[in-house]
């Protein structure tokens, strides 16, 4: 009998040259989108509607992340050759440059507009993408990586690792006060800090990148992932104890329970740190393959699709709606665990996960995907006012079309971007 992926003697549909080209289309659609509409002439980048057009052309907030995103993402383009994408990352890497960072007290603040920065604070998670900004505007070159991937180790060495801990610290002031009191300590910061460090390692050869990304992937992983079943806890106290009932207003970047979709996103993050240390840390591939069966089980949704934004601590579905970002990390960890891990399992999940992607997320009239669902797939704007960035969605269709050994930056490079 024929498994019920399809025809065997066919493979993987990221062994296919349809699927291929499909998910190649989908990522030039994504680059035209934002590339063409995103800029904004006052520095930084617009948040767009769903229309492409911005949302606040005069007002606009920007936060860091979505200047560093941009740079890492048309740096991707670079690789490839795309026209123009060289241009996205100098207005990304200026804007970073010279309004973000702090030049009186170090480090980088968290949003600003066109008068200055409207939060000052400086967030692990900003600076990690800072890093990851860096690290892959090396990667093609830019003449400002280096100074900007020095002051960025730095501040992250000198103002946000903690050895006891191996791990970051959340966040300070302005002048580099413990944010209420430094009590609070999120695995969300550590995670994309795991996955800059991964990239500041490949484009550096420095191996101290890869030996912190290992120590945050041991603490939050299979320390404490591993204690509660498999289930990525992202709040901690100071001395990194669970927080199961800590609450917080921004349910963006700091909702209550868990969330399935950073499950994914370890899972994926987990195998790719397992194949650049050398395959040698051995609770690695168990791990990624819990997470990942984890996050389907208990975190999709088998009536409708697509994953619950969270769950509370009795695996209960708490915040109903269905979010881009969480179907885009479980599409890509999906296709790492097919390469290292291949099952029937893991090649049936990636269908289905980009059956839902294809039918309620890729906005097919207006180009982009939509950021945020309800629970009955219909575009709604609860948490997310718009078309955000680009981050998320490209990975997720480019990281397919290449191997499954490294950040994207890496495989692009190793395989002269031959698809």
């Amino acid at each position: 009998m024929a498994p019920a992926t399809g025809n065997a003697a066919l493979g993987n549909w990221t062994s296919r040259a349809y699927h291929r080209g499909w998910l190649l289309a989908q990522a030039n659609g994504l680059f035209d989108f934002f590339q063409h509409n995103s800029i904004n002439p006052k520095g930084g980048f617009y948040d767009l509607d769903d229309t492409g057009r911005p949302l606040d052309a005069e007002g606009q907030v920007r936060g860091i992340h979505i200047a560093a995103r941009a740079v890492h993402c048309f740096s991707i383009g670079a690789l490839l050759g795309r026209p123009g994408a060289s241009d996205v990352v100098d207005h990304g890497i200026d804007y970073i440059w010279n309004h973000h960072r702090d030049r009186k007290n170090g480090g980088y603040f968290w949003s600003l507009n066109n008068a200055g920065p409207v939060d000052s604070n400086k967030q692990g998670y900003g600076h990690a993408f800072v890093l990851l900004a860096a690290s892959a505007a090396k990667t093609i070159g830019h003449p400002l990586a280096d100074g900007m991937l020095a002051d960025i180790t730095e501040v992250l060495n000198t103002r946000f690792w903690e050895p006891r801990h191996g791990a970051i610290a959340e966040e300070f002031t302005a002048d580099w006060q413990p944010l209420d009191g430094g009590a609070y300590r999120g695995q969300n910061s550590n995670m994309h800090l795991t996955e800059a460090l991964m990239a500041a390692f490949e484009a550096t050869g420095d191996r101290d990148y890869l030996t912190k990304a290992e120590s945050i992937a041991d603490l939050v992983i299979r320390r404490s992932a591993g204690s509660v079943d498999w289930r990525v806890a992202e709040h901690f106290d100071a001395e990194w104890n669970l927080d199961k009932d800590y609450y917080h207003p921004n349910e963006m970047f700091r909702p209550a329970g868990t969330t399935p979709g950073h499950w994914l996103e370890w899972a994926r993050l987990i195998l790719q740190l397992w194949a650049l240390g050398g395959k040698r840390i051995e609770w690695m591939p168990d791990a990624a393959k819990a997470l990942f069966a984890q996050s389907m089980a208990l975190g999709w949704d088998n009536d409708k699709g697509g994953f619950f934004y969270t769950l509370d601590w009795d695996d209960k579905p708490a915040k109903r709606n269905k979010l881009w970002w969480p179907a885009c990390e479980g599409a890509a960890a999906a296709h790492f665990l097919n390469e290292h891990l291949p099952s029937d399992f893991h090649e049936e999940s990636y269908r289905k996960i980009w059956n839902v992607i294809e039918r309620a997320f890729i906005d097919h009239k207006n180009g982009g995907w939509h950021e945020e669902l309800t629970e009955d797939l219909i575009p709604s704007h609860s948490l997310f006012p718009g078309k955000g960035d680009i981050y998320h969605a490209l990975q997720a269709c480019l990281i397919p079309l290449f191997p499954a050994t490294g950040s994207l930056t890496k495989g692009i490079t190793e395989t002269g971007g031959k698809l």
